[in-house]
């Protein structure tokens, strides 16, 4: 069954800076954060690295899961973290149907300039 809910992590580096949001397109919405196009949190602390994901079969589970998840301490998001990707490996790739993510974007998108330095 197909899965309708993501709860995510994003950082800025190996323990850098996190973001933990939810989503129901989870490669959409991380090559958004990697490109740059949503404003906030993740643009101006350089948040472009996918390193941890959940799927789930709702996205009020999603949500549920978040906001719990909102309440932990940072050390306990990096065990989570480690957990499933103790490299802090991009797992943006695994999500993307060619290896080459360069050339990879949803079809909605357009021209934009990414404000992070790779």
């Amino acid at each position: 069954m197909e899965k309708h809910g993501f709860v995510y992590i994003m950082a800025s580096s190996r323990n850098g800076t996190l973001y933990l949001g939810v989503t129901i397109d989870l490669p959409k919405r991380a090559w958004e954060h990697r490109e740059g196009l949503v404003d906030g949190f993740t643009k101006k602390h350089c948040c472009k690295l996918l390193v941890w994901y959940e799927a789930y079969e709702s996205l009020d589970a999603a949500r549920l899961r978040e906001r719990q998840m909102k309440e932990w301490q940072r050390a306990w998001k990096i065990r989570e973290i480690e957990g499933l990707n103790p490299d802090w490996n991009d797992l943006f790739d695994r999500l993307t149907p060619s290896r080459d993510h360069r050339n990879w974007a949803p079809a909605f998108a357009g021209e934009q300039k990414n404000i992070c330095a790779e």
